[in-house]
């Protein structure tokens, strides 16, 4: 099973100019599909005087969720184009919102297509691109007699530790990789007297 995910880690701007027409491509991280809205509402609304405000998001470890639009330019020659740059470099979480001033010559929609990947693509590579691990986090909980096995599992998948309670009883939030999930839950499951609990994938 693929446990990681391609994404970019800041925002970055790409230019493309054809005809008199500029093409500003803006690539964002973003988390949800809230973020990817806010972000957008904020560049209509920054550039106001543009023509045409076209983007495509991919949310998800697999691009599972994902839109593009082309905001009024004729059907296929911006949104797509944009989404295909973003599945060509194997990304997610990614939001790009590609603005056009119009230069007052048509370019069709082969000369639309052209310049909207290749703003997208300049953004892309203008960026930086990380390699995300996918992890499953948990929390234990325990008493202090367990501490020392737990510990020894902890030990032995190199477990990262986010947070810790040790009151009159012992909590550990921690974090697996997606791939050594089932076989550090099974490790766990061998002691006694200890308590595991889901909280989120990432």
């Amino acid at each position: 099973m693929k446990d990681t995910y391609k994404t970019i880690t800041k925002s970055s701007e790409g230019i493309y100019k054809d005809k008199g027409s500029k093409f500003i491509a803006l690539a964002f991280p973003v988390a949800d599909e809230e973020e990817a809205k806010t972000i957008l509402s904020q560049i209509r609304k920054e550039y106001y005087d543009a023509h045409h405000h076209c983007y495509a998001w991919a949310l998800g470890y697999e691009q599972e969720n994902h839109k593009f639009n082309d905001d009024g330019e004729p059907s296929g020659s911006a949104g797509k184009p944009i989404w295909g740059q973003i599945r060509s470099f194997e990304l997610t979480n990614i939001l790009i919102v590609a603005i056009r001033y119009f230069g007052g010559t048509k370019l069709g929609v082969r000369g639309l297509i052209d310049a909207y990947k290749g703003a997208a693509q300049d953004a892309i590579e203008n960026n930086k691109i990380v390699t995300k691990t996918i992890r499953d986090y948990y929390s234990i909980y325990f008493d202090y007699p367990s501490m020392n096995d737990v510990m020894r599992i902890m030990k032995e998948f190199d477990l990262p530790q986010h947070k810790h309670d040790f009151g009159i009883s012992c909590r550990i939030d921690f974090s697996i990789r997606k791939n050594e999930t089932e076989k550090v839950l099974s490790q766990f499951a061998l002691l006694r007297e200890t308590k595991l609990k889901f909280l989120h994938t990432s």
